[in-house]
């Protein structure tokens, strides 16, 4: 038989160890630019004073005349968030719009040629990042990096793919470990690699700029895992499961309501209304931490170390021991719950104890709903249709993490971080009554899906 039965344990962890590694470096390469923005501002607007203006130049006046004083009158400007939202939504969006297109793609063709192509595409662009001397290189390689981030959805299928039904929730929380890790590495180095200026004073176009080491390990990583996926990576989707229909894939920008199964679209919806506050929420503590306890950039790294293992701990030892009793929706829902305490804690000023317990418990709150809400998309959906669902799910997760820093940072400096954080508890009542109305899954290895 084929199916994840007939695939060797060998097998299964190389499929494992290329996914994580592939999960891993797309959260990277969306969070490593988080801790640069206010320096990668204040770089290309110096740059482009000695050449007369230019993109940024433009932007800032677009927005002058909103500045936000801070602590010490050295608070971060409003014309900061929206830069730094701007750019980091420029990338979730193209992964939202490529994240069906390239899951119908595998289901047609498989995962292993649409993983080595977008692996291609991340390389290429961080090597692009590492010369962007000027602004419009850096747009471009973000561009290429959010086109093929889009594999998140390929790869997760990938996991489904080689688990059983029984263990598809354990696999999931794989998935969730390197996104907790991803999330852990990837501010901390680009926090860190920005203390080694590699900039010139040419004005060419392709230069060295003082983001040029972070770009540099970011592409050693990602050419490490091209590397591993081209020697190790087997295919996962047999060609009798592939799905049938056109041939040539038409591409599906976020539709809803081409999912059949109304569970499925009932997960991905809950799945966006959480994100849109979580990633609003995220994107916003570095301000809350510099407005309420005075955190310089190492405190805010180890802050963001804080939430990073706490998921990693969080999803690789408590979601993959438990869910099998508790349940994938009973597990996502106290989630949610754990999220809705935690934002209430943030909304009121505090000693900083409490604001590292609610962050203790924001962390958990993602560690449980992030593996078990793609577990059970991943469940209600048949074979054929993995990929093109779990694109979806993963889309809407993108379109959230796109719109949620911009909205959350415009509430946040319009009318204050108190507000901010309670509208995010409660957006996150949404998702929870949307998710009540899920059904559980049928778990054995013949169900068919309805």
């Amino acid at each position: 038989m084929s199916g994840p039965k007939s695939l060797s344990e060998k097998q299964k962890k190389a499929t494992f160890g290329v996914v994580f590694l592939t999960i891993f470096m797309d959260m990277v390469g969306f969070s490593v630019i988080f801790p640069l923005f206010p320096s990668m501002l204040d770089h290309y607007l110096t740059r482009e004073a000695s050449m007369g203006g230019g993109m940024v130049t433009a932007f800032v006046e677009l927005v002058k005349g909103y500045g936000f004083e801070g602590v010490d009158g050295e608070g971060f400007r409003l014309e900061t968030v929206i830069f730094g939202g701007a750019l980091g939504s420029l990338y979730a969006i193209l992964q939202f719009v490529f994240a069906p297109i390239w899951g119908r793609f595998s289901d047609r063709i498989g995962r292993r040629p649409v993983l080595l192509l977008t692996l291609g595409g991340t390389c290429l662009g961080y090597g692009l990042w590492i010369f962007a001397g000027s602004f419009w290189i850096l747009v471009v390689s973000r561009i290429i990096g959010g086109i093929a981030s889009g594999n998140l959805s390929v790869a997760t299928a990938s996991i489904a793919d080689v688990t059983s039904r029984q263990d598809r929730s354990k696999g999931m929380a794989i998935v969730g470990i390197a996104f907790g890790l991803g999330f852990v590495l990837g501010p901390a180095l680009g926090g860190y690699a920005s203390f080694w200026d590699w900039s010139t004073d040419t004005e060419s176009a392709l230069a060295f700029n003082p983001f040029s080491l972070a770009a540099l390990i970011s592409f050693c990583l990602a050419l490490a895992n091209l590397s591993w996926l081209a020697f190790r990576f087997r295919e996962t989707l047999h060609s009798e499961k592939r799905g049938e229909g056109n041939e040539q894939p038409r591409p599906v920008i976020f539709k809803l309501g081409r999912i059949a199964n109304p569970a499925v679209r009932k997960t991905c919806l809950s799945y966006l209304c959480y994100m849109m506050s979580f990633s609003g929420m995220e994107f916003t503590l570095t301000f809350l931490a510099v407005e309420r306890y005075l955190y310089q950039p190492r405190d805010i790294t180890g802050m963001f170390l804080l939430i990073g293992f706490t998921l990693i701990f969080a999803q690789g030892f408590i979601v993959r021991r438990f869910v099998g009793r508790i349940g994938e929706k009973n597990m996502a829902l106290q989630g949610i719950f754990l999220g809705f305490i935690a934002f209430i804690f943030l909304s009121f000023p505090s000693s900083e104890s409490w604001f590292f317990f609610a962050l203790f418990l924001m962390a958990c709150g993602v560690a449980f709903i992030s593996p078990t809400l793609t577990a059970l998309t991943s469940l209600h959906s048949s074979e054929q249709e993995q990929g093109f669902n779990l694109g979806i799910f993963r889309s809407s997760g993108s379109i959230a993490r796109a719109c949620g820093p911009m909205l959350a940072g415009l509430i946040y400096f319009l009318f204050g971080s108190s507000f901010a954080y309670t509208i995010g508890a409660f957006l996150l009542l949404i998702p929870f009554f949307i998710l009540m109305k899920v059904p559980k899954p049928a778990k054995d290895e013949s169900a068919e899906e309805s």
